[in-house]
């Protein structure tokens, strides 16, 4: 069972000079279920959660958020307060611009930049509309559709709700099939979504490519985007589920691309992601 809720995974302390801190526990690992939260990592999509939620409460922006831009640099430990240092670029009437450095102390309590995010805030105004993405999700998925769970369940994964529409494909290659995995997700809290849910949920997933391969391979976000198109709402996301696709977009030469695109229940495009992966070191095998 988890120890810490998503509420208290993202909620922010001030503290001097305008800095935020934020305590990161284990159970938003991205090891596997089964296994102690250090064989991982920090959940990127929580970091990238905070980091917006770190701009616009702790600059006091009003205008939801539009675009967030985060890179991976160092990960994070467990255990140990994180702690983030808004600054607003400008402010103005249509669009307001803002980064934040993300910093833990080192072993000799020093400051180290483990993340660095920029985001652009902006209100709607009425005017022409095109929406070439607007698609109908599977809804009878939501009641047929199976859940993410056995060994190779990440740990961050116990805080949402999943409802495949045909997979999980996870290590389960299909020679010509599309490396695509499709979903209904919803975070576990019974609450509506909101923009800094859609930031955890557009990374809660294992990398697409997972699922053209049969056995893991070990890789680290370095840079992860977001477009938010619609702000998500209880009219919008019933309950607060919406439908999501990830998509490999590239995979090679040390790197993966992917992406991903989420609907509302009647087909509304709410998000988009790009994600760049690093893939680890294949070492050759010991004589």
């Amino acid at each position: 069972m988890p120890e810490q809720t998503i509420a208290e995974a993202l909620t922010l302390t001030p503290g001097e000079d305008g800095v935020l801190s934020a305590d990161l526990h284990g159970d938003f690992s991205n090891g596997r279920l089964n296994a102690p939260p250090e064989t991982g990592f920090p959940f990127g999509g929580l970091i990238a959660a905070l980091c917006a939620s770190s701009m616009q409460t702790g600059l006091g922006i009003a205008a939801p958020l539009r675009s967030l831009s985060v890179q991976y640099m160092t990960p994070a430990r467990f255990g140990q307060p994180i702690h983030f240092t808004p600054r607003l670029l400008r402010g103005g009437r249509s669009a307001s611009f803002a980064q934040v450095d993300v910093t833990q102390k080192d072993k000799e309590g020093q400051d180290r930049l483990t993340n660095h995010a920029s985001a652009t805030f902006g209100d709607d105004v009425p005017g022409p509309a095109m929406t070439p993405l607007a698609a109908p999700p599977p809804l009878e998925a939501l009641k047929a559709g199976r859940d993410l769970e056995g060994p190779m369940a990440p740990r961050f994964s116990q805080h949402v709700d999943y409802r495949f529409e045909t997979g999980p494909h996870i290590l389960q290659p299909v020679p010509g099939r599309p490396v695509i995995e499709r979903c209904w997700m919803k975070i576990r809290d019974g609450g509506p979504l909101d923009a800094i849910g859609l930031c955890y949920l557009l990374d809660a997933l294992y990398p697409p490519v997972w699922t053209a391969l049969d056995k893991p391979l070990g890789m680290a976000t370095v840079d992860l985007r977001y477009d938010i198109l619609t702000d998500p709402t209880p009219e919008h996301c019933p309950d607060g589920w919406a439908f999501f696709e990830f998509r490999m977009l590239d995979f090679g030469s040390g790197w993966t691309v992917d992406e991903a695109t989420v609907w509302d229940a009647d087909g509304t495009p709410l998000a988009l992601a790009r994600q760049r992966r690093k893939l680890a070191p294949v070492r050759p095998a010991r004589p």
